[in-house]
């Protein structure tokens, strides 16, 4: 790991108990504050797919942050991932389960069918939320062409759920 991302991974911070009781959350903002460490995870979140795919899509709500600044180093465009009810005109919607709860998301289609999407999300817990990003790019007949994290939450069986999946720090 390079000096870079080693100190943009010292400015994430663990919050236990948050949203609720067991749960420890990572809080990436210290992370995302500092232009430099932005740059250096976008850029190794971006690294292993470079050539792979047309656009980058995220996840609602941390996600949208890292995927549209992916995109934009990228020079690619950027695609929401949104909670139900937030999207106009939602062209396909999945329900998925996670460690607290349960949601739905959904996805336009406003893209040609074939599109390769990159899926980027800040973190890799039991794999519901970007097994269900996964399965809106498909159903909509785009391809995904890699899925990449901040992060990888072990022992809670994501990467069964997701596959192979890149991750720029080693896990949370």
């Amino acid at each position: 790991m390079t000096s870079e991302l080693a100190r943009a991974e010292s400015l994430i911070r663990s919050v236990p108990d948050y949203p609720e009781a067991g749960i420890l959350f990572r809080d990436i903002t210290p992370l995302l504050a500092d232009a430099e460490a932005l740059r250096a995870t976008t850029d190794a979140l971006l690294e292993p797919f470079a050539g792979t795919y047309d656009v980058v899509a995220g996840v609602e709500a941390r996600g949208f942050i890292l995927a549209g600044a992916a995109a934009i180093a990228a020079g690619v465009g950027f695609v929401p991932i949104r909670k139900a009810g937030k999207l106009p005109r939602p062209a396909a919607s999945v329900d998925y389960s996670l460690e607290y709860g349960t949601a739905t998301v959904e996805m336009h289609d406003d893209l040609p069918t074939g599109t390769r999407i990159l899926l980027i999300d800040d973190v890799l817990a039991t794999g519901g939320t970007l097994a269900a990003g996964r399965q809106l790019i498909e159903r909509l007949g785009y391809t995904v062409a890699g899925v990449g994290v901040l992060f990888e939450i072990d022992g809670l069986g994501g990467r069964d759920l997701i596959g192979d999946v890149h991750r720029v720090f080693h896990s949370a």
